[in-house]
């Protein structure tokens, strides 16, 4: 008898210890899920950080993390933001409007091939530069570069390629100085921060001493650029950018640092 009790006694242990060791292996696989599930959620969030998406190597409007921004916003017919910065910028917009202020979008995403339409029609002088035809007025390559990158960027380095960046209301300086212009440039100065946006090509200077010059309508939603501008630093070299005409300036003039990082300090 004492000997059945016993063995009873052994296969109900060895019955508890199986049943715990399943249950440890069950905790540890949903565990494991949880972990690969949050990979996956990561790697879906951050799918942009790539290459061909910094170079606007792609089309917005089929692209899954784009939306057509609507006319209230806009007098073009279609661009795009991407969908959460654009979600950020209207509920900027509706603050602005509560105080009298309208935003329209000049400009939005632009993918690498409309870069390029832009860059190379100032580079072969079909686009006049300052009044001049810079095949005539920049002969040498470098120079030429380095005109058109005042306010130009080269296809490939543009912050619009990445559909956080717009351009609000009015592309000349002037405009923002004084008037309603000012009104709306001291009303973002004062607010858009708190929208994720921030003004990135600042007065150049001690802080500021590369890049392109001020632009009082360019405003980045940072969120997502910061992440963008971290991985052109780290990931990219002025090599990759290419497939344009004057592509070959891109090392001389150090395009990665001067211009993709050449931005107002405090939109890092």
């Amino acid at each position: 008898m004492m000997i059945r009790i016993g063995s009873l006694l052994t296969i109900i242990i060895l019955l508890i210890a199986c049943r715990s060791n399943e249950q440890g292996q069950d905790e540890k696989m949903v565990e494991q899920t949880v972990s690969v599930k949050a990979v996956v959620k990561d790697t879906i969030r951050e799918s942009y950080l790539s290459k061909d998406y910094l170079m606007g190597k792609f089309d917005p409007a089929t692209h899954k993390s784009f939306s057509k921004i609507d006319a209230e916003f806009t007098k073009k017919d279609a661009i795009y933001m991407r969908t959460d910065a654009y979600e950020a910028f209207k509920e900027m917009a509706k603050s602005a409007e509560e105080v009298g202020i309208t935003f329209n979008i000049i400009s939005a995403t632009r993918p690498f091939y409309y870069q390029k339409g832009i860059w190379e029609r100032k580079w072969t002088g079909v686009t006049k530069v300052s009044g001049k035809d810079l095949t005539k007025s920049h002969p040498g390559f470098k120079q030429r570069a380095l005109k058109i990158l005042e306010y130009s960027s080269m296809p490939g380095t543009s912050r619009h390629h990445w559909g956080t960046d717009i351009d609000l209301n009015n592309l000349e300086n002037d405009y923002f100085e004084s008037g309603k212009g000012l009104k709306e440039y001291e009303w973002l100065q004062a607010n858009a921060r708190s929208f994720g946006f921030c003004q990135v090509y600042s007065e150049k200077g001690a802080e500021r001493p590369y890049g392109y010059n001020l632009e009082k309508w360019h405003w980045s939603y940072l969120p997502v650029a910061s992440k963008l501008t971290n991985f052109a630093q780290t990931q990219m070299n002025n090599k990759d950018i290419k497939g344009f005409d004057g592509d070959n300036t891109t090392d001389s003039i150090d395009v990665i640092n001067k211009y993709i990082l050449g931005i107002n300090p405090n939109c890092n």
